[in-house]
């Protein structure tokens, strides 16, 4: 199984991040969004699951969760916006994947057993930090984590 990470678009959805995530079984925005209109584009390419920013403050937000739970198969994925505000043990929930956004920069780390991802901003750029999604390879109980720098 083959999922797209994308965080921080804040308005922006790049054709060359909508061309990276093409083919994935799954599609998954940590937050930021920016507007109903960058989730449309996405459920084009394949079912999605999002949470909240700390900017999507409109009404259009107000129906997303700021956490979710999902299972791929063996593998259990926590999201987030802002990986500070995690409030749970995720090892101790049988976390494998926590994913969030806000801080714009990638990140691919493991801690006592589970993966800390984030697939960096594909929306403005902030400071020098790169524009980038990211996919995330299931297979079985095994995950592979591949960031994909955009060139914009």
């Amino acid at each position: 199984m083959k999922i797209g990470l994308i965080a921080d678009t804040h308005g922006l959805l790049r054709p060359e991040a909508l061309a990276a995530l093409q083919g994935v079984d799954h599609l998954i925005h940590a937050g930021d969004i920016g507007g109903a209109h960058i989730l449309v584009e996405l459920e084009r390419i394949a079912p999605l699951s999002v949470v909240r920013g700390n900017n999507d403050v409109n009404a259009w937000a107000d129906d997303i969760a700021e956490r979710l739970t999902l299972r791929f198969g063996a593998v259990s994925l926590y999201l987030l916006h802002d990986l500070k505000q995690l409030d749970i043990d995720p090892k101790a929930k049988g976390i494998d994947v926590v994913i969030a956004g806000h801080s714009h920069k990638p990140l691919h780390e493991e801690r006592d057993g589970v993966l800390y991802l984030n697939p960096g901003s594909a929306g403005p750029r902030r400071f020098k930090l790169p524009i980038s999604v990211a996919l995330l390879h299931i297979d079985g109980d095994a995950v592979r984590f591949e960031l994909i720098t955009l060139e914009v």
